[in-house]
């Protein structure tokens, strides 16, 4: 870390910013003839570093060509950037880094994918139509990744391979029961209603004869299967002096992954980027 890389670094960063001497020197307050001074082996003023760092968008350490790589343990580094991020703002960057770690499986030199701005989540999506998707998928011995990425719905999921598929997938799961039950279109309607509402919200199979347009018979036919799969939970209460059963809504993520992953089988994306099959085992073995 010297001087000279300090020189090299400023010149390289303006110039992957498609910017000129005269605008950089603009905004940090000093001459064309500094900057291009700084560029040929001179140094900026100390108090100039911060604001030199922020216009770039770095740290002061990236100007020396320096990466947290060198004096951190890179996870402490994100669960340390995560928790000092805002709340309204956590989930964006989590998926940007969500992204990146997508892009780093990618097969041979990932290099040239962390220098590659435009292909940052804000770069793709801005580039997107308004209901425009994308997916992205890496596919190895070792695990896969399935990306959702766009305007329409962003998702992550990576699965690392597991020592037993049956146990993991199957393990005795009912699944043609359950998908059974969720084909029925007042299920599922059901399901949906129960995730529009508030948790707290409790009701009874009478809301669903009136959203549903279904008899009370099928009202208690339905809840019944929600009950079964802890969809909702029960229990009873006094009205006017009568002992009504009703419903809450237990809310698990679950089902909106599976209505994500559905709809990629359903209307599946075919518009991909960063996407890479190596896999030469069957998924279920």
């Amino acid at each position: 870390m010297n001087i000279t890389t300090l020189g090299k670094q400023i010149a390289q960063m303006r110039r992957k910013k498609g910017i000129t001497q005269e605008e950089l020197a603009n905004h940090v307050g000093v001459s064309t003839q500094a900057v291009s001074k700084w560029e040929n082996g001179g140094a900026p003023d100390v108090e100039l570093l911060p604001r030199i760092a922020d216009f770039f968008s770095v740290s002061i350490d990236a100007l020396f060509g320096r990466s947290i790589l060198d004096y951190e343990d890179p996870r402490a580094a994100i669960v340390k950037k995560l928790i000092t991020t805002p709340d309204d703002e956590k989930f964006k960057l989590a998926f940007d880094y969500c992204w990146d770690v997508n892009r780093s499986l990618m097969p041979g030199s990932v290099a040239k994918y962390f220098s590659a701005d435009n292909d940052s989540v804000d770069a793709l999506t801005q580039s997107m139509k308004p209901n425009e998707q994308r997916f992205s998928s890496i596919r190895q011995n070792n695990g896969f990744t399935m990306v959702g990425i766009g305007n329409r719905q962003q998702y992550f999921l990576l699965v690392p391979e597991p020592k037993d598929t049956d146990l993991a997938y199957f393990n005795g799961i009912d699944y043609p029961a359950f998908f059974a039950c969720l084909g029925d279109k007042d299920v599922f309607q059901a399901c949906v209603l129960a995730y529009k509402r508030h948790h707290k919200n409790a009701f009874t199979a009478e809301l669903l004869v009136k959203e549903l347009g279904i008899t009370l018979e099928k009202a208690k036919e339905v809840l019944k299967i929600l009950v079964k799969y802890e969809i909702l939970g029960t229990g009873t209460v006094e009205i006017d002096g009568k002992m009504q059963e009703i419903y809450h809504c237990y809310p698990n993520t679950a089902f909106a992954a599976l209505l994500i992953f559905a709809e990629e089988i359903i209307d599946k994306t075919r518009n991909g980027c960063y996407c890479a099959n190596t896999r030469t085992i069957p998924y279920f073995q």
